[in-house]
């Protein structure tokens, strides 16, 4: 039967919080408006999750200026909950936004991989949907997947579809991804994400239309080396049929799962009993995997290795029971 992986994954927001003012965000709240996650009621959240198989604990976070006199305090405080989820045996993955060099080497210490969607890399959504976002710079972020690479941090990025930029920007971006993994081998997957509209946000747009999924899919693969995993989040692909369709396109990854999309609010995660009822009879099996695929085990320290070889180790014991934690090699190829 042919694999398909997701993260068994619980989200941690430090602060909603972000400077930025995206248009097409369900996500931020203005500064000044929220109060920041302290690490005792992190730790108690933490605890629940103990015995059910949550793996990953995803650090996702609003963005404070890179100026602000808050800057250091709210990197001490994603820090300190990697840090906290690091003791209590969970395996980190942070995406905080842009982060300087000195920020991202101070992660990697307390991180098993990191990520920020590169989105869009054409500069005409400056004056539209990221009129107000310093920190899309494209450029910028750009930055961020060299210096992830130079620092042999395992990495996530992705793509956001339909918020204003034309077709060929999608290659383009795709393309940049490539030519930077083929330097530094470094890019776990891409995320391809529709743009799905929710209730915060003040970007008037239709949501992408899923029959140009498949299609985006299928040429990604083509752009993509092979060994870099292409990622859907299958509670944005409503339609049975067109998830199936995006999978048979090349997507082998369905991202983390949890109790709730904190960047997509308005739609529910699909859980996993249910992926399964739609993956099974078409000859798909639904596989957990660990935030850092088997490759980049080694860039890791000491201290984090170990701590993957334990969830490794978990994930034979357990694989009568279908909790293999692992992730397969796929076959697709460019």
């Amino acid at each position: 039967m042919n694999i398909i992986t997701y993260s068994p994954a619980y989200t941690i927001v430090p602060t909603y919080e972000c400077f930025n003012r995206c248009t097409y965000c369900n996500f931020r709240t203005e500064p000044g408006q929220s109060p920041w996650l302290t690490i005792i009621v992190a730790e108690k959240f933490l605890k629940q999750l103990k015995n059910k198989n949550v793996c990953e604990i995803l650090i996702l976070s609003g963005e404070v200026h890179p100026q602000s006199s808050q800057r250091l305090e709210w990197f001490q405080r994603i820090y300190d909950l990697c840090e906290l989820a690091l003791k209590m045996g969970f395996l980190p993955h942070t995406n905080a936004g842009p982060l300087s060099f000195a920020e991202m080497q101070k992660l990697k210490q307390v991180n098993v991989s990191m990520g920020l969607m590169l989105e869009q890399l054409t500069p005409e959504l400056l004056k539209t949907v990221h009129k107000h976002a310093p920190s899309k710079l494209p450029d910028l972020r750009l930055q961020q997947l060299e210096w992830a690479g130079e620092l042999k941090i395992p990495f996530t990025t992705g793509l956001l579809l339909g918020i204003g930029e034309i077709e060929n920007d999608w290659w383009e971006t795709l393309e940049a991804i490539a030519n930077l993994h083929q330097r530094y081998h470094h890019i776990q997957e891409v995320i391809l994400q529709p743009h799905s509209p929710g209730n915060q946000q003040s970007f008037n747009a239709p949501p992408f239309d899923p029959n140009q999924l498949p299609e985006v899919i299928c040429k990604a693969r083509q752009i993509l080396p092979s060994d870099i995993t292409i990622q859907i989040p299958p509670n944005l692909v409503k339609d049975q049929q067109w998830l199936l369709a995006c999978i048979a396109a090349g997507a082998r990854d369905l991202g983390g799962i949890g109790p709730k999309d904190e960047v997509n609010p308005d739609y529910p995660h699909i859980q996993e009993q249910e992926l399964k009822e739609i993956l099974q009879p078409a000859g798909w099996e639904l596989v957990p995997r660990l935030p850092i695929y088997p490759q980049f085990d080694s860039w890791l320290s000491e201290e984090l290795q170990t701590l993957v070889k334990q969830w490794r180790k978990l994930s034979s014991c357990l694989c009568g029971e279908k909790i293999v934690f692992e992730t397969p090699r796929h076959k697709d190829t460019k």
